[in-house]
């Protein structure tokens, strides 16, 4: 099969011919029809703090359609259309029963430990790890589960209500995201913060009530408190910058919640007083489980369509690393998804 490979002595992908994958027991073969080229992606192949490996093929944003069952497999068919837990797994310890592959001893994430990704024209899963896609979404929609699916387990662990005042920290994906689970959840008012108007629209199509961007003398909690007409009853932090924890403990109320889905890739300096006299709850969340991934399918199938704006462009396999290289400089994209066929 093609795939786009990552090469640590030049830091880029490259298109090369890899073997097909061949499932084992509880294992099946994914045909990849799109995958979504992650910020964290980007974050890997600059080998900050944490890198690909070489020879790795990224992508964990994947929807396909199961192509090949090993035995024992009972819950997927050939066939079947599904977005996909980007895991291989056990598939027997007590987290995978539960639906929690990130639980797993033996779990490796795709683009990890030799595990392929969805840069390519297929991928090798556990059948656990597959969420069936209704009619009614496209393969471009299930790539969207699985960013969506991280913004959910945030707004399920921030224990958000109807009427709450929320701020969302960053427009990239995942605030972009955070910011569509609290209109569904019923905030009352949604805010989201960013260092450009660039993506304004589409936060506004996703569900958010104003947008702020940086202003002279005035501190983002200020600002917010304004846009929403008090302080935040919950701040989700998905910038993941140094600074930006600090900035969500002073934007939200007392005994409020900062709910971090945000991935910071150094090493932070943070005040906890601030936190400690404002008696604010910090509550750091990653992944998410195959119940989020069914809530993600069904609210997309249930009509809620908006996060389909975050989707900017598409590029066939043989376009992925010269796309993958415009998206590490500047760039005014959103979500861009890979095609491989």
């Amino acid at each position: 099969m093609r795939a786009a490979v990552f090469h640590l002595d030049s830091r880029k992908l490259a298109l090369e011919t890899v073997p097909d994958p061949t499932p084992e027991a509880g294992q099946v073969v994914i045909k990849v029809h799109r995958c979504g080229i992650c910020g964290s992606d980007l974050h890997l192949a600059e080998g900050h703090s944490i890198s690909f490996q070489d020879g790795a093929i990224p992508g964990h944003e994947v929807s396909g359609e199961v192509v090949a069952v090993g035995p024992g497999v009972t819950r997927v068919a050939i066939g079947d259309r599904v977005a996909v837990l980007p895991y291989l797994s056990c598939g027997t310890c007590l987290a995978c029963r539960d639906g929690d592959p990130a639980g797993c001893r033996n779990a490796r994430m795709f683009g990890s430990r030799s595990l392929g990704g969805g840069y390519a024209e297929y991928l090798l899963t556990n059948a656990i790890w597959c969420v069936k896609l209704p009619k009614s979404l496209s393969f471009e929609d299930g790539a969207l589960v699985e960013p969506l699916a991280v913004s959910l387990r945030a707004a399920r662990a921030s224990g958000i209500k109807a009427g709450d005042k929320v701020l969302v920290m960053g427009a990239g994906a995942i605030g972009l995201a955070a910011a569509y689970w609290a209109r569904k959840c019923g905030a009352g008012k949604v805010a989201i913060s960013a260092t450009s108007t660039r993506r304004e629209n589409m936060a506004r199509a996703m569900g958010a009530d104003a947008f702020i961007t940086p202003e002279e003398d005035r501190t983002l909690a200020e600002q917010a408190d304004d846009a929403l007409g008090g302080a935040a009853d919950i701040v989700f932090e998905c910038a993941g910058v140094p600074g930006s924890l600090d900035e969500a403990v002073s934007a939200v109320k007392r005994r409020g919640m900062a709910a971090a889905p945000g991935f910071c890739w150094t090493p932070d300096t943070f005040t906890p007083m601030r936190a400690m006299l404002k008696d604010v709850t910090i509550r750091f969340t990653n992944i998410y489980d195959t119940r989020e991934f069914e809530i993600a399918v069904e609210a997309l199938d249930n009509g809620h369509v908006e996060p389909r704006a975050m989707i900017t462009n598409v590029v066939d396999l043989d376009a992925t690393p010269e796309a993958f290289e415009e998206l590490r400089g500047r760039n005014t994209q959103c979500k861009v998804m890979i095609r491989p066929w």
